[in-house]
């Protein structure tokens, strides 16, 4: 039941006028759904958009009746994604470039103007020994894409958002940002990053109309981490997408900010149990 609905069902149920008070409690309930995300009628921009979470998200808000843009590096699936979903607008886009970045962020707001959410979804996962001399140009890729990325983006986007309505950015962690696993330590611990960096930037927008979501999927059965596999049709094992979908859907149906799915809600809760049950 909604917050503002609850305030006031304790009203005293002595009142004369009965009817009076189910039009006053369904004129509260009415009111307070204006403030939930309207999932329908938005422009989205979701970086990663050709496969996996970004791909589904995409499919989704598309068929909710969405403009939907997405970004990705491989122009051979982009323009398979266009064949099969005409309505999905493209945009080739290394995310890892600060330049194209940039130049993602103009011609989104010169060409779709009424651009009021952008969903930071674009990640890579890799494995990284400590015990070792680590290679910096993996390390580097691995923070770029996955932190300084999302933030960058937000950033040259945050001034226009606050012009729209029913504006929104949502940051895709992972459950991995409550406990990590130790042999993927660099992408754990830009998923944290993203994490706590997601809680800052709700509280700087708070007097905004922007709203910030944080959705931290469990291990779902995606492309991620097809870099560091040798077999690169392999997947990476998890939940099904559809499963993952509906209930980060859900999440955003309701308002639920900080939303962990499936698995993840464990993982929060138990950060310190669950830690050697991960790593032993």
């Amino acid at each position: 039941m909604p917050a503002i609905v609850q305030s006031y069902i304790l009203m005293p149920l002595y009142t004369h006028n009965f009817k009076l008070y189910s039009i006053f409690i369904l004129l509260l309930i009415s009111l307070d759904k204006t403030k939930y995300m309207n999932t329908s009628g938005n422009t989205i921009l979701i970086t990663g958009g050709t496969s996996g979470i970004g791909l589904a998200f995409a499919k989704e808000f598309l068929s909710r009746g969405n403009t939907v843009i997405i970004c990705g590096r491989r122009e051979d699936r982009l323009a398979q994604i266009k064949a099969e979903h005409p309505g999905i607008i493209t945009y080739k886009c290394d995310i890892n470039n600060t330049t194209q970045r940039e130049e993602l962020a103009t011609w989104a707001i010169n060409n779709y103007p009424q651009l009021n959410i952008l969903i930071n979804n674009a990640g890579i996962q890799l494995l990284t020994d400590l015990s070792q001399p680590v290679e910096l140009n993996n390390i580097r890729d691995e923070v770029e894409t996955n932190f300084i990325a999302p933030i960058h983006l937000g950033s040259l986007l945050v001034n226009h958002l606050k012009t729209v309505q029913n504006a929104a950015i949502m940051n895709i962690t992972s459950g991995l940002a409550f406990v990590p696993i130790a042999f993927m330590p660099v992408y754990c611990a830009t998923k944290a990053a993203m994490h706590s960096l997601t809680l800052s930037l709700r509280h700087q927008l708070r007097n905004t109309g922007i709203k910030v979501f944080e959705i931290a999927p469990p291990s779902t059965d995606t492309e991620l981490g097809h870099q560091r596999r040798a077999d690169k049709t392999q997947s990476h094992g998890g939940i099904p997408i559809s499963e993952f979908l509906s209930e980060a859907m859900e999440a955003i149906d309701n308002d639920l900010l900080e939303a962990a799915i499936g698995q993840s809600k464990g993982l929060r809760a138990k950060r310190e149990e669950v830690f050697p049950m991960m790593n032993h």
